[in-house]
């Protein structure tokens, strides 16, 4: 089954990453490659991505003459979206495991998400 892992930040962690020294970031992000690897060896890993800050986010709205994108303003956030892995697994437990492996589980700051299977099936019938 898959699931969507969805890794959440927030503006005070983010600024002390930043603060960290190129080699403290990089310590910081090993633990990542290490999982990337992990699953890419296994065969779980779907995608993996880091997403952009939110001052790049558009959100798009239907205007008169079409689609609209636009920026903010937004409110304050008290959570980011940091980044997600998709991943393939046998069981839901096993998704928390991988989950788990994510330094923001510690504060309770990763998500889980089914992906629910008849959208799944709707893909295959189209390619």
């Amino acid at each position: 089954m898959k699931y969507l892992i969805l890794i959440k930040s927030n503006p005070e962690w983010a600024a002390a990453f930043a603060s960290f020294t190129p080699e403290q970031q990089a310590e910081g992000m090993a633990v990542y490659t290490k999982l990337f690897t992990d699953l890419q060896e296994s065969g779980e890993l779907v995608d993996a991505e880091q997403l952009a800050g939110p001052e790049t986010v558009r959100r798009v709205s239907l205007g008169e003459h079409g689609p609209v994108a636009s920026d903010g303003p937004f409110a304050e956030t008290k959570e980011l979206l940091g980044g997600y892995y998709l991943v393939d697994v046998e069981s839901f437990d096993r998704a928390v495991e991988i989950a788990a492996r994510m330094p923001e589980a510690a504060q309770g700051m990763v998500e889980i998400h089914p992906i629910l299977a008849q959208m799944a099936a709707a893909d295959a019938s189209v390619a």
